[in-house]
């Protein structure tokens, strides 16, 4: 089968979606499918990996992100070929889909892997909350009916979407994890190394450092926690357009024996870095299918996060892990200090937590996309033959 995998912006760019598209084009690959990843950005930047089409765009700042509205001349002649395109981002790449696979009769499947809601709100504060809502409850459910399937990571985000008006059946699949990095021995980041001790309570955020993740309300958390815990340390990894003001915020508070900032390191490192730690730590409110969680679940931590799509429906409070209702900083802040000082119960909440993790195995969610790519497939067979699709395909052959 030739897929094609649709994204507004991709490697070098750092983050859970690509990470994902990556990760599922490399099984999909070894389980002997052509895969292309159609995207946007500079033609001159080395890819590690084979068949990343790229069209040229406008660089937005330093955000990874392009502005283009069309795909290059051969992109285009290639996604003509695909069997069926799977859509990650669902504006550009999804108004793509949208103009050159459904005239020739290539299914669509959509994933929507962000609230873009709540990014709307962090990226644009001063635009008023309604006007996010009222633009997705647009555009949404149009799209999401030109698609032949539409996939929601997790069922709380399944739930946001019906909330936008999308009236179409979704499915839940959730995005994959690779978890044989953390099936094997894994050596630690040295604490030493870090400023820690082996007595300190390590807590660690693996992600990016950006205002949709909430992480003043997690410095003002620990800031709590450590007046009735003194060795409790917090480790940030990860980087983003937050990482100046945060530095300045834990000067401001006088936490810098508290906080440790490490910066963007190297995907196969994380692993280490979470071995290191005693508890994974997060109040973000926007993730959908957060895959550090998983990984940190995998590595066998307990994990704090707050109520919301994504988180809860990942995180089982009091059995994987502990949970918080919104802006509950009090709660937020002795269930921190519960997992420093229960470290019996903490263990035994990180040993469940390992073992959950294994239902978002890479192999398995991979063998679940793939049963919705066939059926996708076999379905939309016959719109080939429709005659606008064999006009466009036989007008294809003199552009």
């Amino acid at each position: 089968m030739r897929i094609g995998m649709l994204a507004d912006v991709y490697k070098p760019h750092i983050s859970g979606i690509t990470n994902y598209i990556s990760l599922s084009k490399k099984y999909l690959e070894a389980d002997g499918h052509e895969v292309y990843i159609f995207t946007f950005g500079d033609n001159d930047y080395q890819d590690d990996e084979t068949n990343v089409i790229r069209s040229q765009g406008l660089p937005l700042l330093d955000t990874g992100y392009y502005l283009s509205i069309n795909y290059g001349k051969q992109a285009k002649k290639l996604l003509r070929t695909m069997d069926l395109v799977h859509v990650h981002h669902p504006f550009v790449s999804g108004n793509m889909a949208i103009r050159f696979c459904q005239p020739r009769g290539i299914p669509i499947i959509f994933t929507n892997h962000t609230r873009y809601d709540l990014y709307a709100q962090a990226y644009l504060p001063g635009v008023p909350e309604v006007i996010g809502e009222v633009a997705l409850q647009t555009f949404l459910p149009t799209f999401c009916k030109n698609c032949d399937l539409v996939i929601a990571p997790s069922a709380g985000m399944r739930d946001v979407l019906k909330h936008f008006g999308v009236g179409v059946p979704i499915d839940v699949v959730p995005n994959g994890v690779d978890l044989q990095p953390f099936n094997q021995p894994i050596e630690p980041i040295s604490r030493e190394e870090l400023g820690f001790t082996e007595s300190d309570f390590v807590l660690i955020y693996v992600g990016r450092l950006g205002p949709e993740k909430n992480l003043p309300f997690l410095l003002r958390a620990v800031a709590g926690a450590a007046q009735a815990y003194g060795n409790i340390r917090l480790l940030l990894v990860g980087g983003g357009p937050e990482k100046d003001n945060l530095t300045d915020r834990v000067k401001y508070m006088k936490m810098t024996e508290h906080v440790k900032f490490v910066g963007s390191v190297e995907y196969s490192q994380v692993p280490s870095y979470l071995m290191t730690a005693d508890a994974f730590v997060t109040a973000s409110i926007t993730e959908v299918h957060p895959l550090s969680i998983i990984e940190a679940m995998a590595a066998g931590l307990p994990v704090l996060g707050i109520e919301s799509p994504g988180i809860s429906d990942t995180i089982k409070d009091w059995v994987t892990g502990f949970l918080v209702e919104n802006d509950d900083l009090a709660g937020f802040t002795a269930k921190m200090i519960r997992m420093a000082v229960e470290k019996e119960e903490r263990d035994q909440i990180g040993k469940r937590a390992k073992l959950e993790s294994e239902q978002y195995a890479i192999e398995r969610t991979t063998r679940l996309m793939l049963e919705r790519y066939y059926s996708v497939v076999a379905k939309a067979s016959f719109r080939k033959g429709r005659i606008r699709a064999r006009m466009t395909r036989w007008l294809d052959g003199f552009r």
